[in-house]
This record gives structure tokens, C-alpha cells and sequence, in this order.
């Protein structure tokens, strides 16, 4: 279908892949892993054509039909909504585009040429181009009233929305995707997990939601060493079987049949264990050509995000009363809020409005005035907030170490050794560690707010989605760190696995109050009752 030959990539001094060889086949999605910089997305547009390699080439199967996910959300601004959708087709639409235009300019010289192409419109299904381009948009939550709304004129969510739906538009033979799930909600990332579990043709994505990559994957592609190494199975089984054969490595005395048989039997029970039904058969039968020996250690470097508490809290954490929030804008983003957190509490915090989420860690750490309502804290709590927008913590031209000792509280903290301890954890060893902290990327001003949130020592963490610009190895420390932390927790995530894996709480915000289970994120999201009631306090505002 698709296949890469002898593929480098060199930039300057700097080698990204060297000599690559991979085939992309039917019926298979694959989820591109990699540490940040190793070339994830580089390599989605070296496959797509955007840019090209060093040496190398990309075939696709002549006849087939590649589409990706536009990044530029303002490319179709001249565009309506239902006709960008169908432009994902671009064969069709060119169709379609001319056959408009000899209607425009009829003549009988036009007639023959205008049936031609109505024959090819035809064998291309294009009469149900609107209709299916329709049905598109509606399962991705863009309602009938805005298909034939400009693009321009939409919110930039959901532009995001429409241009999925373009990229799914025709069951192209190769779909490529870089974050899909980016600014979609639970529901609809769900929607696309189904899409996606059921699709027959090829599907390479980069993703840095786990359950997403569980969901839909195939295969793993492991962008590690300049090297491009495919795995049968889903990130779980990646990445369990990747930490299984670093500590067979690291057990240099066991034999070697005495790893082969735990691998095997690592392999076994994840056959066993294939979530989606509809992909079990074909995972089944690519385990059970697995060689022990294709299973290898990674060379990822998880940082050690290990948050303790200066001292316990009492009983009394946070209660709210009557808590009401207006946006900017004048909208009601949350109405008579009412709760009493407990002790240990771990809590996800949600909405189907971000801007209420963020409005609320933002009432309650006393940087934005509520509507009505007032909160009061636990004398015993202390509080630690990372926020969505972390840029005002970064306006001073200083070192990482200058930055990280402004939050120290005794002498000792104050020390360039103990403060290098922090960021060492955070994986700015050496001289990174003397780094500007003007000139971070997204990521590495996530970890040294975690570096800092470390070093507070807090009873109560509050996160506004914490896993953005991480990757994937951050993102599983922070998580298992999460699990492990004794105190009490409010977070606000859209990484699936993230939000089951360490909330025992779920209190939803919405324009007509607040609902408030001690239930698991899965439990919550699949009670018909409550998406029932969920719907009704949303309804007026949709």
C-alpha cells in the first residue's frame, strides 16, 4: 500500500533517520511513537509529500488515494463548512468544480464533455458527496445549521472538527494523522476511536493519548535510534514489553530460555487480552509470529516526578458554596456550584467547556473574582496549581537554576546542588540545567513547573490539563506519580487513560449546576442516566 525505501533525513549536522525501510498494508493503523524531536511529525509529512528526505523515497500503490489532517486551521477559510469536507476528496471536487463550470458556460460543445465527467462523477459515489459529507460533520458534533456557514465565521474548535471530517471524507486508502484528538471532546474522540477500530483501509497517526493509541493500533512504529521499528500490538503492549526486556537486560544472569519462556508468556496473555474485538484475530495471528528476540529495550528516559507533602491535611479540604463564573465574553460558563472535597479526594474536574474548567482553578487559587458564590480552604491544606497558561512564569530572562530557586524556603533549597537535584529528576541534567528559561519549549515548561510543584511540597495539587505538550514517557510518569501521591487532587484532563487511571471522583461544571459522583471516569462517561442528565444542563447552551 505504502512503503518507504532507504529513507535519511539529515539537518545540518544532525542525522534524523538513517536508512529507513518500512511498509505501511491495508486493514492495519499504525501509531508513530517517539521521544520529543525524534522526527514524529517530520516524518508524517516526508510520507504525506510536504517536505522532502535527504535520500530515499516513498511509493504509494499507484491508484490510491492518501489524505491528512490539515494543520492549518484557516486554509479553508473561503470555504462553507460542507464544502471543505468534500474538498478532502480533491479528484472529487475537482470533478465536481469543473462540471460547475461548463454549467456555468453551456454550450453543445460543453454537453459531451459534461457527460464524460459526470460518469466518472458517478463511479466516484459524488451525488452522495453532500449527503455523506453531512453525516460526517453531525457525528463530529457540528450541527445542520452550520454546514453552509463559511469557515471563516466558525469557532476555531470547531474548525477543528471540520477538518477531521475532510480527512475522513471518501475512506481515503491511506488516512494520515498528527494529533488527532487535539481540542475534541470525550464523546467525540470516542466517536473516532469506534471510526477508526472499524476502518479497512491504512491508518498511520501520531498521538499522545494512550487510550487513543490502545483503541485503534494495530501496530506501533518506534521512531528510536534514527531508526524506524515496528511492533505488533497496541502502546500497552509496547510499552510493557519494552520494560520487560530493559530488566531481562538488566538481569545478565538469567538464562536465556528462562526469558524466552516470560516473554512468550507476556505475549500469550496479551493475545488473550486484545480489547477490541474486531481486531483480535489479526493481532492474534501477528503475536503469534512474534520472535522473542523482536521485542527490545528502549532507549526513553522517563523523568522522576515524585510529589510528597511537607505535612498531612486535616479533614477539611475545600468546601464551595454557590459558586457562579461568567466568561469574558458574557457567557455563563458555571452556575451554583456546590462541594465539599474530602481528604485523598482525586478528583477530575470537567465540562464540555474548557473555559469553565480553568474558570474555576482560577476562582479558587484567588486570580479571577466568581459571579456569586465564595470557597474556603482547609487551615491544614497547602496548595499547588499548574495551570493551562503557564506563560507569566517564564517572562525573566534567567537560568533555569535562578528560576526554579525563587520557590525554595530555606537555605539549603536555595543551593545550586540541591536545586539541580529537582531538575535533574526532570531530566535538565548538566547544562541544560543553565539553561534561558525564555527560550523552553511547551514541554519543558510543563516539567519545570513540575519541578517546582515538587519542590512546594503541597497536600493539594491542582492540574488544568497537565499532560499538554508532554510526551508520552512524561505523561506515564506523571500519571503513575498521580497514583502513588497520598494528598489530595483536582485535575481537568483530555487523556482518557490519565482521567481513569487516578480519578476516584468525578464533578462535572455546567450552566445549571454541578453533578458530583464518587464514581471511576469510565463508570461516569457510560451511565445512560447521567448522560441523560448531563444533557438536560447543557441543553440550553449548545
Amino acid at each position: 500500500m505504502l512503503s518507504v525505501s532507504n529513507l535519511s533525513v539529515q539537518f545540518g549536522k544532525r542525522v534524523l533517520f538513517d536508512e529507513v525501510n518500512v511498509t505501511f498494508t491495508q486493514g492495519n493503523c499504525y501509531g508513530v511513537i517517539g521521544a520529543n524531536g525524534a522526527g514524529k511529525s517530520t516524518f508524517l509529512k516526508i510520507l504525506s509529500g510536504q517536505i522532502d528526505p535527504t535520500s530515499g523515497h516513498v511509493h504509494l500503490e499507484p491508484g490510491k488515494r492518501m489524505s491528512i489532517l490539515e494543520q492549518n486551521h484557516n486554509a479553508y477559510d473561503e470555504f462553507t463548512v460542507l464544502e471543505s469536507v468534500v474538498m478532502g476528496n480533491k479528484p472529487l471536487f475537482r470533478i465536481k468544480q469543473e462540471i460547475d463550470a461548463l454549467y456555468a458556460d453551456y454550450t453543445d460543445e460543453n454537453a459531451d464533455k459534461i457527460g464524460e465527467l459526470q460518469v466518472q462523477f458517478e463511479e466516484m459515489n459524488g451525488w452522495n458527496a453532500d449527503s455523506d459529507a453531512a453525516a460526517l460533520l453531525s457525528n463530529l458534533g457540528i450541527p445542520e445549521e452550520l454546514h453552509y456557514t463559511s469557515m471563516a465565521d466558525i469557532d476555531s474548535k470547531l474548525k477543528v472538527r471540520v477538518l477531521l471530517a475532510q480527512a475522513l471524507f471518501g475512506s481515503p486508502d491511506v488516512l494520515i494523522m498528527d494529533e488527532p484528538t487535539n481540542d475534541l471532546d470525550y464523546e467525540t474522540i470516542n466517536w473516532l476511536e469506534n471510526f477508526l477500530a472499524d476502518y479497512e483501509n491504512t491508518v498511520i497517526v501520531v498521538s499522545h493519548d494512550r487510550h487513543f493509541l490502545d483503541s485503534v493500533c494495530t501496530n506501533i512504529a518506534d521512531i528510536d535510534f534514527g531508526k524506524l521499528n515496528l511492533y505488533s500490538g497496541n502502546y500497552t503492549f509496547w510499552y510493557e514489553s519494552s520494560q520487560l526486556a530493559a530488566r531481562q537486560r538488566a538481569q545478565q544472569n538469567k538464562k536465556a530460555e528462562e526469558k524466552a519462556k516470560e516473554l512468550q508468556e507476556f505475549i500469550a496473555r496479551f493475545s488473550a487480552n486484545v480489547a477490541k474485538s474486531k481486531q483480535a484475530t489479526s493481532r492474534k495471528k501477528m503475536l503469534s509470529k512474534l520472535k522473542v528476540e523482536d521485542i527490545k529495550p528502549s532507549s526513553r528516559r522517563y523523568p522522576a516526578i515524585i510529589f510528597e507533602r511537607e505535612r498531612e491535611a486535616g479533614d477539611q479540604i475545600l468546601n464551595v458554596e454557590g459558586l457562579s463564573a461568567m466568561s469574558e465574553d458574557g457567557d455563563l460558563l458555571f452556575e451554583n456550584v456546590n462541594l465539599n472535597l474530602a481528604k485523598g479526594d482525586k478528583v477530575a474536574i470537567i465540562s464540555r467547556d474548557s473555559r469553565a474548567t480553568t474558570a474555576f482553578y482560577e476562582i479558587i487559587n484567588g486570580n479571577k473574582k466568581a459571579e456569586k458564590g465564595e470557597f474556603q480552604w482547609g487551615v491544614t491544606t497547602t496548595q499547588s496549581y499548574l495551570p493551562a497558561d503557564n506563560s507569566s512564569f517564564f517572562n525573566e530572562n534567567i537560568s533555569l537554576v535562578d528560576w526554579l530557586r525563587q520557590w525554595a524556603k530555606t537555605e539549603e533549597e536555595r543551593e545550586e546542588v540541591y536545586i539541580r537535584g529537582f531538575l535533574g529528576k526532570m531530566l535538565f541534567s548538566g547544562e541544560e540545567a543553565l539553561k534561558q528559561c525564555t527560550v523552553l519549549s511547551g514541554g519543558e515548561k510543563v516539567r519545570c513547573m513540575l519541578s517546582r510543584m515538587m519542590m512546594l511540597r503541597a497536600n493539594v495539587l491542582m492540574l488544568d490539563e497537565p499532560t499538554n505538550h508532554l510526551d508520552l514517557e512524561s505523561i506515564t510518569a506523571f500519571n503513575n506519580s498521580l497514583k502513588n501521591f497520598k494528598g489530595t487532587v483536582l485535575f481537568t484532563t483530555h487523556d482518557h487513560h490519565f482521567a481513569q487511571t487516578v480519578a476516584d471522583r468525578i464533578i462535572e461544571l455546567t450552566p445549571k449546576g454541578n453533578i458530583d459522583r464518587y464514581l471511576s471516569f469510565d463508570e461516569y462517561m457510560s451511565d445512560k442516566a447521567l448522560r441523560e442528565q448531563r444533557n438536560k444542563m447543557y441543553v440550553e447552551t449548545v
